[in-house]
């Protein structure tokens, strides 16, 4: 975890304080457990309750470092400093994993739970960002090079819909990690019943693992870590996106720029997506965090520690950055500087190429042969790529269509005739009344000129 991209919520999630917090209730609530179970008398699980105390965090690792090698028993030791001969209630018939995968289980479950509060936000602000610019118009390219006319709104509401499945997959992910066990050192119960492991898990909000070894399965942190970085993913694809559109040469949208921010320490003039950026390069991260995690799942026998020190790294970092990410990437959202005269500029710099498709159609319409439509545009569209004139132009030169139907080939409200349905489609409901012709025009609050207008 690097404080650079931590939360402070996530920061005080993954601190050695938390940790050792919720080691000390799963052993106060396990002493309970067996006091109803008439393994502990109840006076002194009540007093545990009332003594115990995690202490010094610092004391904790000395012992470590010093005398044991081992932070459970190091962490019992110093809890037991402050309960007196109670101590031997605390830890009775448990192993280290049944705390350690139990608590970890908890910070992984309130961890996705930081990661959805950042993940809603995101989802409303492209909603908002998709309804403002829901007729904006522009065009669609791939492979990098135009292609038809889409909706600056449209492009917004597909991420939407993507960040909603995102949210969806955190859901699943919070559900697979959330289990515990109490079940001892190879899933027997040997020295501590079932029903142990039902009370701590259901006051932890917990289910107790069907069935478990020493540890908790670890298909089940890997499978979390896949849908942590399939979010990732997605927030990766939004920013790389955003910085394709950034580029000087396009321009269509740009990050927010605070008063008194620097893009180059040399040249003055700069104003660079680096939050873009970030959190594309952090997704490189989180999807490396997910092999390890596969990598953890194989262990020898009933248990090894292999995946423990990777986990003590990859879990803490991986559900930190994509917090990180998800709240940096609404930040843009929220602040970006949307240009829908740059895009209708861009859009037109070919001479409506990007309408071939309909012009292909009303040749066909027409009764032409599609082998003979095909050349008619094609050649019409080639030379308007190589500069020889406008493409609307060339087709008008030719005499294949009549005026008025290369009016409507190359009206962009009847190439976006649709755009309500998708957003009905993608939940984001039906749009304001406009007229025809709408998808032309900017939309409702949409930006319309330079960066003043941010």
């Amino acid at each position: 975890m690097i404080p650079r991209y931590t939360s402070p919520e996530m920061a005080a999630l993954w601190s050695p304080e938390t940790k050792f917090a919720t080691w000390l209730e799963i052993e106060l609530l396990a002493a309970e457990a067996q006091a109803r179970a008439g393994m502990v008398p109840e006076e002194a699980a009540r007093r545990l309750r009332e003594r115990a105390r995690v202490g010094s965090v610092a004391r904790i690792d000395e012992i470590e470092a010093r005398e044991t090698r081992h932070d459970v028993v190091a962490f019992l030791r110093v809890v037991g400093e402050s309960v007196g001969d109670d101590a031997r209630y605390l830890h009775l018939g448990l192993g280290s994993s049944d705390v350690v995968d139990t608590a970890l289980s908890v910070l992984m479950v309130r961890a996705a739970d930081l990661i959805g509060a950042a993940l809603g936000r995101l989802h409303r602000a492209l909603a908002a960002l998709a309804n403002g610019h829901r007729y904006t118009i522009m065009a669609g390219r791939t492979h990098g090079v135009h292609a038809e006319p889409v909706t600056f709104g449209l492009k917004a509401a597909l991420w939407y819909a993507e960040v909603e499945r995102g949210v969806e997959r955190l859901r699943r992910a919070r559900e697979v990690i959330g289990v515990g066990k109490i079940s001892g050192e190879v899933g027997t119960f040997a020295h501590t019943p079932p029903e142990v492991e039902a009370f701590v898990c259901e006051r932890l909000g917990l289910k107790p693992a069907p069935a478990s070894s020493q540890v908790i399965q670890r298909d089940r942190h890997a499978e979390y870590l896949a849908h942590l970085a399939v979010v990732a993913g997605t927030l990766e694809k939004i920013a790389t996106e955003i910085r394709q559109l950034a580029r000087t040469e396009v321009r269509e949208v740009e990050e927010p720029f605070h008063e008194g921010q620097t893009g180059s320490s040399a040249m003055p003039h700069k104003r660079n997506p680096i939050l873009s950026e970030r959190v594309a390069g952090l997704a490189r991260v989180v999807r490396g965090h997910a092999v390890v995690a596969f990598e953890n799942i194989a262990l020898w026998g009933e248990r090894d520690i292999t995946h423990s020190s990777a986990e003590r790294v990859i879990i803490p970092d991986a559900t930190s950055l994509l917090d990180y990410m998800a709240r940096t990437l609404a930040a843009v959202i929220e602040g970006l500087r949307v240009y829908p005269d740059r895009m209708r500029e861009n859009l037109e710099r070919t001479g409506g190429l990007v309408f071939s498709h309909r012009v292909l159609l009303a040749l066909l319409d027409g009764g032409r042969s599609r082998d003979e439509a095909y050349r008619i545009v094609q050649s019409a569209a080639m030379r308007a790529w190589e500069g020889h004139g406008r493409f609307r132009d060339l087709l008008r030169a030719s005499g294949a269509l009549s005026d008025a139907e290369l009016d409507a080939c190359f009206d962009p409200a009847d190439a976006l005739g649709h755009v309500d349905e998708i957003f009905v489609r993608v939940g984001l409901g039906e749009g304001p009344a406009a007229p025809a012709g709408r998808a032309a025009r900017p939309g409702p609050g949409a930006r319309t000129g330079g960066p003043a207008d941010a």
